[in-house]
């Protein structure tokens, strides 16, 4: 009954249960050693190459130990080739500060492909059910997955070179557990599958038995919610990416976005073109980012403000400056600086721009730019002072009574949010401001005098 319910789910697949070899994950419980016995019945008939793996995770001392031996013991009998390894995951938890849950997938995994890589095998056999799908589901559900990671496990996927698959996913535990007892298996139960505090067993105990009570085929809605969101997910991501091309642009760390062409997209489209961004950027995408992060940029998107800043975790600065909103990974720290300036001079300053100071022999009467200021040294002394921007900054305009704030100034001119801080300021001794290069003069310039200086600002 198992048999052809098994191949008939993986001809759903197009999978081909022949002329393969196969790693087999067992840590002696019943679901893989079921999942175990089930392939090495077929090695014959069906010329397959299959290869045990068992990790004891050291969590549990000689009871785990006993679980490993237990694995060894029935593959020697079944001539089964057998891998195993000690590995001490709490010592790897403390090295890494993962969960306990990360650090033993991780060490399992890696271990896998040692052995996959030293017997060239081509798959590994993975033992998860049905009810095991449900739980994933619920549990990506509840803590607010959102996108292909509702989906639940995939039957198969790439695993470096190689491909993970799950035969049983169309099977529930329970016919697993009788599946052991008719073969006359005696798995090994472990017993942090009772412990209350993880969240699997909470849903396994709680909730999975009531969903049963509803209909005893759950977990077969379930697979195929699984898979065709997996299919739908597939289709939408590709044209999200189509589209997103379309309105990005992409450096080494950096991608920018035209707010108003990106809200032309669909939302669904709009939705996965942010997490297609994230997952370019990080490497290795930080477990604490959630679908609560993906809101707070549509919100510094749609906000009238113009400009605005998020910051997400391992680095990442989300930038919102007019029409324009770049996500940076790792962005370089905001330089202050502060020059002195006496004379004819050359500043290059941390922003790339230059300001170039020259004498100027007697009267100056010709109009310039925002780009040159001329100060009378005779009256402003010396030093001049090039800084970046403080809080409460204010400047008398030329040609305007009152003041104004720097701030306003920037925001007036469009200036965008990331150049503000490193934009420079010229102010006399008793920091007064003079001049905000390329933006605004205050009222002090002087076109005649003894000691006139002028001052161009050159950005490049």
């Amino acid at each position: 009954m198992i048999e052809k319910k098994v191949n008939a789910f993986l001809e759903r697949y197009g999978f081909q249960l022949n002329n393969i070899s196969i790693a087999v994950g067992v840590s002696g419980g019943p679901d893989s050693l079921a999942l175990l016995h089930f392939l090495s019945e077929q090695r014959e008939r069906n010329s397959l190459k299959i290869v045990a793996v068992h990790v004891d995770h050291m969590f549990r001392g000689d009871e785990s130990y006993q679980d490993a031996l237990f694995v060894k013991d029935f593959c020697g009998k079944r001539d089964i080739p057998f891998e195993m390894k000690r590995i001490d995951v709490p010592a790897y938890m403390h090295e890494t500060g993962l969960s306990s849950q990360q650090a033993a997938r991780a060490c399992r995994y890696s271990f896998f492909e040692q052995v996959m890589e030293k017997h060239q095998l081509q798959y590994l056999a993975l033992g998860h059910h049905g009810d095991d799908q449900v739980e994933t589901v619920l549990m990506r559900l509840t803590r607010g997955s959102s996108g292909k990671a509702r989906a639940g496990m995939p039957f198969s996927r790439q695993f470096g070179p190689f491909t993970i698959f799950r035969p049983f996913l169309c099977l529930t535990k329970e016919e697993l557990e009788e599946y052991c007892s008719v073969n006359l298996l005696e798995p090994r139960i472990d017993p942090s599958n009772e412990k209350a505090y993880y969240s699997r067993n909470r849903f396994r105990k709680t909730v999975l038995p009531f969903l049963k009570e509803e209909n005893p085929a759950v977990h077969e809605h379930f697979q195929r919610f699984s898979e065709e969101l997996q299919m739908d997910e597939d289709y939408l991501i590709e044209l999200t990416s189509e589209e997103l091309n379309k309105v990005m642009k992409k450096e080494d760390k950096r991608i920018s976005i035209s707010i108003s062409s990106f809200q032309e997209m669909p939302m669904p489209l709009q939705r996965r073109g942010i997490k297609l961004i994230l997952n370019y950027l990080y490497n290795d995408r930080p477990a604490s980012l959630s679908a609560i992060h993906i809101e707070k940029i549509f919100s510094i998107i749609r906000n009238p403000h113009p400009s605005g800043t998020l910051d997400f975790p391992s680095g990442l600065r989300i930038i919102r400056s007019y029409g324009n909103c770049h996500f940076e990974l790792d962005p370089p720290e905001r330089q202050s600086y502060r020059f002195e300036l006496s004379g004819p001079d050359q500043l290059r300053l941390p922003n790339g721009g230059v300001i170039d100071a020259q004498l100027l022999n007697g009267a100056h009467d010709r109009g310039i730019s925002n780009d040159c200021f001329i100060v009378d040294l005779e009256q402003t002394g010396t030093p001049l002072i090039i800084r970046t921007r403080r809080n409460g900054d204010r400047i008398s305009l030329k040609g305007m009574t009152g003041s104004k704030k720097v701030k306003d100034i920037f925001i007036d001119m469009k200036i965008p949010l990331a150049q503000r801080d490193e934009w420079p300021i010229v102010t006399d001794r008793e920091d007064r401001i003079l001049w905000l290069p390329g933006l605004k003069k205050a009222n002090h310039e002087s076109t005649e005098g003894n000691r006139l200086l002028l001052l161009t600002y050159i950005k490049y």
